[in-house]
């Protein structure tokens, strides 16, 4: 628990944890998910809660909007945790290059080849 936790909710809102080197994909078995990222716990009270918690996850480039998915598997579970991510990563693919991109500073620019990127999450769209 020294280090951040990958972690998957699979399509039945199940959550899945492994290593944080692990891949998201192998995690969630191949298979589709809700919500996908990395998160760490901290023990408050002989308990374990969520400290921080990402959608980090360039296997699956969940939206910011999976996070009802992720609240949910949590509370399942009885995991108490914050409101939301904690760190947002804003995932798009280029229409143009077909390259995925990560958006900063609300930039929805193509770092490739400078086309504008969508404002809806699209990253779930083949390359």
């Amino acid at each position: 628990m020294a280090e951040p936790i990958t972690f998957v909710v699979d399509s039945r809102g199940v959550l899945r944890l492994a290593p944080r080197r692990s891949e998201h994909v192998v995690c969630a078995g191949g298979g589709e998910v809700l919500s996908a990222g990395e998160m760490s716990f901290r023990e408050e009270s002989g308990r374990w809660v969520v400290e921080e918690v990402s959608n980090q996850s360039t296997g699956y480039c969940p939206d910011v909007s999976s996070w009802p998915a992720v609240a949910e598997a949590l509370d399942q579970i009885g995991i108490h945790h914050p409101s939301g991510f904690t760190h947002e990563l804003v995932f798009r693919r280029c229409c143009s290059c077909r390259e995925l991109n990560i958006v900063r500073d609300e930039d929805f620019v193509c770092v490739f080849c400078g086309e504008d990127l969508p404002r809806e999450w699209n990253a779930g769209e083949p390359g």
